[in-house]
């Protein structure tokens, strides 16, 4: 009963958090917290909660290999932008399983992936547009939270029940997805236009390098150590590397309005 309430309660806290933040601080920052794990790092623990260890490590495989397919995801987006959020979004999607199933057909290890994904994600920024973090002051549609938090539920719950059926390395790319990017950026689409879903996916990007650095600790410690001390270290050196992202964001921001 704990952990169902975990699942009912906890991932949609950071569901609600990251909105919230998105609101208050432009697309931007809000891309860049729904980079975190804040989906797939609750399901990696459900994951190892209730199937073990190793099936939680194994599942790293899926979402480093998830990182990549993430940040083509986001670049495809932004590329088809201009066209309406259903052709970006299809196309995009589309590009994530394309790039998945490739890296998991691979065979490439976890270090392997992780080191792979960092000029990755590094080729994916240059290849987006870059703007200002906008505040969006637009009203915002009665009821759009209760139905983002419901979907990320029905994520959590989702997953962790299929994941014996999937096997560890598929659950932990579906986990990977970027349901709260896509929640985001279609909204933002929809109600200020292709500009801010498209620096809702830069966001994303900006966020996967955390998001990296959490599942690639994942893999070297969690047969080896506790929970604790095994997703404590995970989440301290996501931080770090977050913190040191939002210092450059706001560097950025002071930069690009001094020359504006």
């Amino acid at each position: 009963m704990t952990l169902l309430f975990f699942k009912l309660v906890f991932t949609p806290v950071l569901m609600l958090l990251s909105t919230l933040a998105s609101r208050k601080w432009g697309e931007t920052v809000g891309g860049l917290l729904v980079g975190l794990p804040l989906t797939s790092g609750p399901i990696s623990l459900f994951l190892a909660l209730e199937h073990g260890k190793e099936f939680a490590a194994s599942a790293t495989t899926g979402s480093l290999a998830a990182t990549i397919a993430q940040a083509s995801f986001a670049v495809a987006y932004c590329r088809l932008a201009r066209r309406g959020w259903l052709p970006a979004l299809f196309a995009a999607t589309s590009t994530f399983i394309l790039a998945a199933a490739l890296l998991q057909l691979s065979g490439i290890k976890q270090t392997g992936l992780f080191v792979l994904a960092l000029p990755v994600m590094m080729a994916a920024l240059k290849l987006m547009p870059r703007s200002l973090v906008i505040k969006s002051s637009l009203a915002h549609p009665r009821g759009d939270i209760p139905f983002r938090i419901l979907l990320i539920v029905l994520l959590v719950m989702g997953v962790t029940m299929a994941a014996p059926y999937l096997g560890a390395e598929v659950s932990g790319v579906i986990a990977s997805f970027p349901f709260m990017a896509v929640i985001l950026a279609v909204f933002a689409h929809v109600l200020a236009g292709f500009e801010a879903a498209q620096r809702v996916m830069r966001g994303l990007v900006g966020g996967l390098f955390s998001f990296a650095i959490f599942f690639w600790v994942l893999s070297q410690f969690l047969v080896s150590f506790n929970l604790t001390v095994t997703y404590a270290t995970a989440i301290f050196a996501a931080l770090v590397v977050q913190f040191i992202l939002l210092r450059r964001i706001r560097r950025q921001r002071v930069t690009m309005t001094a020359n504006t």
